[in-house]
């Protein structure tokens, strides 16, 4: 059967005289977060008003660095704390900050996110008190999902997050696997992955449209919730393990981390069903 064979170079191009690498990774997941400024700027004009658009700039503009931080910061130390030696990571914590090598976690991702927008959440509080953590959280989720399909398509240029052996028509042969393991036919679960949280994100963008979503905090970020951390938990039976710290489960890191994300999610969006909204 003849398949796929992937074996891109992770660099882009090698900056002259610097000799420094520009990564393909790297540069998705910076588009993840510029593709989502100006989504999130139409989100908060809907919500706060056509006239209140420059005000929506400033807040997205400011939040966007609270998000890049809390994002690297939480996907870093998830990936030590759930799929690596958390030792390594004390011996050296500037690795927390080599993204373009990979090895972000998107549970921690999730709760560096939370964290973030929280605290956020208090600081804007005096020029826009409607704006609460959970209506922030119900906003970023949207952009959110297009920066996942981002790093995603990132994980796939660089050859990690590898699928099970399989031999499906479309399946993909990596050349160089970033765990360095045999070039054999396996799941582009990655693929499967970026394709899934794009679809979620024009889902969620549509949902922004309807006032009875647009004002009910929690319903979109229970979505987001359950439909994002629905579909990992499914995937994770076409992905080889990534913990090094799971010797005998019957389920993934991933699995196993999706569960409340998906709890948290459904009690959200039944809060936000049973909550009156007022434009």
């Amino acid at each position: 059967m003849a398949f796929i064979y992937w074996d891109p170079k992770p660099e882009i191009f090698i900056l002259p005289v610097l000799h420094w690498p520009v990564l393909w990774y790297g540069v998705l997941f910076a588009l993840g977060f510029a593709l989502g400024f100006p989504v999130f700027v139409g989100i908060l004009t809907r919500f706060l008003g056509k006239s209140e658009k420059k005000k929506a700039v400033q807040i997205t503009d400011r939040l966007t660095a609270y998000l890049v931080i809390g994002t690297v910061i939480g996907a870093r130390v998830g990936h030590f704390l759930f799929y690596e030696n958390p030792a390594s990571y004390l011996k050296n914590p500037l690795e927390i900050f080599r993204i373009w090598e990979g090895g972000l976690a998107s549970h921690g991702a999730a709760v560096g996110i939370i964290l973030s927008v929280i605290l956020f959440s208090y600081r804007i509080r005096p020029i826009a008190p409607t704006l609460t953590w959970i209506r922030l959280l119900d906003f970023v989720c949207v952009p959110t999902a297009m920066a996942a399909f981002c790093i995603r398509v990132g994980n796939f240029i660089n050859q990690e997050i590898l699928g099970t052996p399989t031999n499906v028509p479309w399946a993909v042969i990596f050349g160089h696997p970033a765990d360095r393991s045999l070039p054999i036919p396996r799941h582009p679960v990655q693929i499967y992955e970026a394709l899934f949280y794009l679809a979620v994100f024009f889902f969620l963008w549509r949902l922004t449209f309807i006032k009875r979503f647009l004002h009910a905090q929690g319903k979109l970020i229970g979505l987001f919730l359950i439909l994002i951390f629905g579909f990992r938990f499914g995937i994770e039976f076409f992905k080889t393990e990534q913990s090094h710290l799971l010797s005998a489960s019957s389920f993934t890191m991933g699995q196993l981390l999706s569960i409340p994300a998906v709890l948290g999610g459904l009690f959200l969006y039944w809060k936000g069903c049973n909550t009156n909204y007022q434009k």
